[in-house]
């Protein structure tokens, strides 16, 4: 106050020094031109002094008493809005002392036990004064329940004091409105429960389960898949229109998604039950999305959440919201489609996709194995006989590949053609043909920067397909019935209008990424995986050198005796055992030991856990009974129902391994249920 008078008064004072100043220059000039005005200038410039003294004087009173007046009225003003807000007010120290409180936040919490939730925001608050060390930022805002209402509480904290002289530490004193968002809060959900959601309901395989039946049979099975479709749907206030023969639009609210979540798509399991005759079993795929602003946009992404699930063979369910999966079911082990056409029409659209380009990079994923390489070095051959230049972007150092790469080493032809990251990222360019081999994960291929690079990318894959798909392939030959890349590679080479003719150790590769794959044509063997086989022995095969680039040296196998003899059995029939040394080639050891675990009686299911240069390394295998894919995609890994792996960062292995128990509890808890 004082000194808010003080400046006005020195502004006054500045501006009467120079008018004095002005008077006493024109009254020196009078007096040089009449020397006779002198003794009355004089007199003049005294009472003018003298009056302007009185008038400062009496001016500078007025404007203090008015500044005053003012200030008190302000003052009271503001200490009514205080002590009558309109909001539940509250003034206290960051060590939980209460100043002062308004007699709304007396009324409004007067039946609740404020000193919990005044504690629950003082720790929030006193972590943000903690991190906030320049104080900056010194505004409050947290959201708080209080019995049944929401409340937005703001507010702003200022340094009151020195609380401890050695640490220098401050204690805070802050003003807390609390502002009651029940009722937005209510309305915003009773919206947002009101947005459409979009599904996709299909029955798979629809054209292959209908042959398999008689005529007089096929109205009565469809009919109770409709029935039963339709009842699942009319459990919740929604609507299902059949749009095809094979495929249903579902509508619904959004308040009714949970309930759905709950009900684990019951629907799937219903539907496997209706046979007739034990001819066959019908599956559903079901995809609903919640992602987008319009029913149109919503449609589209549960297209796409329908593509990741058909890919990841079907007879499943997602949600899609918030651009994330989350997968139920999935549980029916693939089974082979009838029909070569896909492959025909792949063969023919990658044969012009080749002929197109200058240059033709192929690549697999990161520590590939022998499908990887074998299936890169199909695409090659085929590249080679249209005289097109064709690379295989791989690191081939690894116990998996040592005796492949030494055969490779011994050929002319492929003394160039495996090139390196380095060399692989100042070749391509972005009319370069990429075709991903044997993964569609963007982020597991050999080199991800090469999708970027390049505006043409074809993906040859047999895995299960995850949320971290390659996006914008122009041509993707994706089947997940498949035993492995080398079978689908083989079933192309077969259906181009060229004919390429394989060397002998093309055809061992592309064998023994078959033989790999399947364990010695165990797992995942089909009619279609034998004809592939009958194919490539055509080329002369050595069978006894392909089984040689399996066979495992002593150390190694010394190795893989101290994981089998380390294994814990839980639930009575799975095996978990961690390889302790840390080792470049931990991956194909945790394989090999996993592979080895299932030969021991009573073992179905196998995990072995081991430690690599980027983390831990999972391996996943089963004889079938438990899918070991949807344990592993839970720590994001992926692979089939019978083979799976997993690559986990930033935790220890014995985290890994409590992690892993974890979620084959829950594998077994939702099959329960």
């Amino acid at each position: 106050m004082q000194n808010s008078n003080r400046r006005i008064f020195d502004s006054l004072v500045s501006r009467t020094k120079i008018y004095l100043v002005l008077i006493f220059v024109l009254l020196v000039v009078i007096c040089i031109l009449k020397p006779i005005m002198i003794i009355p200038s004089i007199v003049l410039f005294v009472l003018i002094i003298a009056y302007t003294y009185f008038a400062n004087n009496k001016r500078k009173s007025e404007i203090s008493q008015h500044l005053q007046d003012l200030t008190l009225n302000v003052n009271s003003a503001a200490k009514n809005s205080l002590i009558h807000s309109p909001f539940p007010l509250i003034i206290l120290e960051t060590d939980g002392n209460i100043i002062w409180r308004s007699t709304r936040y007396v009324s409004e919490f007067a039946n609740e036990d404020m000193s919990i939730y005044i504690g629950d925001l003082l720790d929030s608050i006193n972590k943000k004064i903690e991190l906030q060390k320049d104080e900056k930022d010194k505004n409050i805002r947290e959201n708080i329940r209080i019995g049944n209402n929401d409340y937005k509480v703001l507010g702003e904290f200022i340094k009151s004091g020195t609380i401890d002289r050695k640490k220098q530490s401050s204690k805070y004193m802050m003003i807390l409105y609390f502002i009651d968002e029940t009722e937005e809060n209510k309305l915003k959900r009773e919206y947002e429960n009101s947005k459409n959601c979009i599904g996709i309901v299909m029955i798979d395989n629809y054209e292959e389960t209908m042959l398999q039946l008689d005529t007089e049979e096929r109205p009565q099975i469809i009919a109770e898949i409709e029935k039963s479709i339709y009842e699942w749907a009319n459990r919740i206030d929604g609507i299902l229109i059949k749009a095809d023969r094979d495929r249903f639009v579902y509508i619904f609210d959004y308040k009714y998604l949970e309930k759905i979540k709950e009900d684990k798509f019951s629907i799937l399991d219903t539907i496997k039950d209706i046979t007739i005759n034990n001819k066959v079993q019908v599956t559903l795929s079901i995809a609903i999305s919640n992602d987008g602003e319009t029913n149109k946009e919503k449609y589209k992404t549960a297209g796409a959440a329908m593509d990741v699930i058909l890919g990841r063979g079907g007879d499943q369910a997602t949600i899609r919201e918030n651009e994330k999966y989350q997968f139920f079911g999935g549980r029916t082990t693939e089974f082979e489609k009838r029909t070569k056409v896909k492959a025909r029409i792949v063969a023919h659209a990658l044969e012009e996709l080749i002929k197109e380009s200058e240059q033709i990079m192929i690549m697999g994923h990161k520590n590939p194995d022998i499908d990887a390489i074998g299936s890169a070095l199909g695409i090659c051959r085929l590249a080679k006989s249209l005289d097109k230049k064709a690379n295989i972007v791989a690191s081939t150092e690894g116990l998996a590949l040592k005796e492949l790469v030494q055969s490779l080493s011994e050929d002319e032809e492929y003394k160039d053609v495996i090139i390196n990251k380095e060399v692989a990222e100042n070749q391509i360019t972005p009319d370069t043909l990429l075709v991903v081999v044997d993964t569609n994960k963007a982020d597991y291929v050999e080199m991800p920067e090469l999708l970027d690079k390049t505006g043409k990318i074809a993906i040859i894959d047999h895995h299960r397909r995850s949320t971290e798909f390659i996006k914008d392939s122009i041509l993707t030959f994706h089947e997940v019935y498949a035993s492995s890349a080398a079978e689908l590679v083989t079933e192309v080479l077969q259906y181009t209008e060229v004919q390429p003719k394989l060397t002998t150790l093309e055809a061992e590769a592309l064998y023994a990424g078959i033989m790999m794959d399947t364990k010695n044509f165990t797992f995942k063997t089909g009619v279609r995986t034998f004809e592939a086989a009958a194919y490539l022995r055509r080329y002369g095969i050595d069978i006894i050198k392909v089984k040689k680039w399996f066979q495992t040296d002593l150390e190694t196998y010394k190795k893989i005796m101290n994981i089998v003899e380390r294994t814990e059995i839980i639930k009575d029939i799975i095996g978990i055992s961690i390889y302790v040394s840390e080792d470049k080639d931990a991956g194909i050891v945790c394989a090999k030991a996993a592979d080895e675990l299932l030969t021991i009686g009573n073992i179905t299911t196998s995990f072995v856990l081991g430690t690599t240069e980027t983390g831990i390394s999972i391996s996943g295998r089963s004889v079938g009974e438990i899918n070991v894919q949807l344990i592993l995609e839970k720590m994001g890994g992926g692979g089939h129902s019978t083979v799976a792996g997993a690559q986990v960062t930033g935790k220890s292995i014995d985290e890994v391994k409590q992690e892993l128990i974890q979620r084959i509890d829950e594998y077994f808890e939702e099959t329960e249920s």
